[in-house]
């Protein structure tokens, strides 16, 4: 995945016209799109295609589940062209390796913790944990919430070169500019971006805000 802006557009919408629109508005300002269920749900999983077209995409799908399973996911994911499929830690180390080894030359992404504030009363408690299982099993990079840039830091302190990506930032209150600082590789932001009325414009102030932290 390139990394020229430090900006990924989380595009939770369930407009698929207006997901597409958004997606071309953007495309020259974001490193990558990332869907999550409720546009595959509203669109089809052909939208990861479709969206491919303008960017890479990540489909955060926090696949959590048996091997088989994971596995399953994450083959349909990239066989319609994710470049990356974000999966949790917590099913264990058979479920982890066996979504490194399906996901081929794509990337999976594993989450130490959530950026909502639940996020703090379980997957936070163990986000140390994971990171450790995630460079074990060799996952290319981790989710850690940008609404608490000291736990960015602590999970880069522990994973060397692999990526951080960032939610959080916007309607959830993180700092793009903080998470960056803090050792994030991107940011991710949705709503401020999708739901704005210039989608362009909103990106463009959030590539300008983390430019002299990359």
């Amino acid at each position: 995945m390139r990394r020229e802006t430090g900006l990924i557009i989380a595009l939770d919408e369930t407009d698929p016209a207006k997901a597409l629109k958004t997606a071309k508005a953007v495309s020259g300002m974001v490193d990558a799109i990332k869907i999550n269920w409720p546009l595959v749900l509203s669109a089809g999983p052909n939208m990861i295609t479709q969206l491919s077209e303008f960017s890479d995409v990540i489909c955060d799908f926090k696949v959590a589940d048996i091997p088989n399973t994971v596995r399953l996911i994450v083959e349909g994911a990239v066989s319609r062209k994710a470049s990356g499929v974000i999966v949790h830690v917590f099913t264990g180390e058979d479920s982890l390796r066996e979504a490194v080894k399906a996901a081929g030359k794509a990337d999976i992404f594993a989450v130490t913790e959530m950026s909502h504030p639940g996020g703090a009363e379980f997957t936070a408690l163990h986000a140390e944990e994971m990171a450790e299982l995630g460079v074990r099993c060799g996952v290319a990079g981790f989710i850690a919430p940008a609404t608490r840039p000291e736990r960015v830091q602590a999970i880069r302190s522990m994973i060397g070169d692999l990526k951080i990506l960032s939610p959080g930032v916007g309607a959830q209150g993180g700092s793009a500019a903080s998470a960056i600082s803090a050792g994030a590789d991107y940011v991710i932001v949705g709503r401020t971006i999708y739901g704005a009325k210039d989608p362009a414009r909103e990106a463009a102030v959030i590539r300008d805000e983390i430019k002299p932290f990359l």
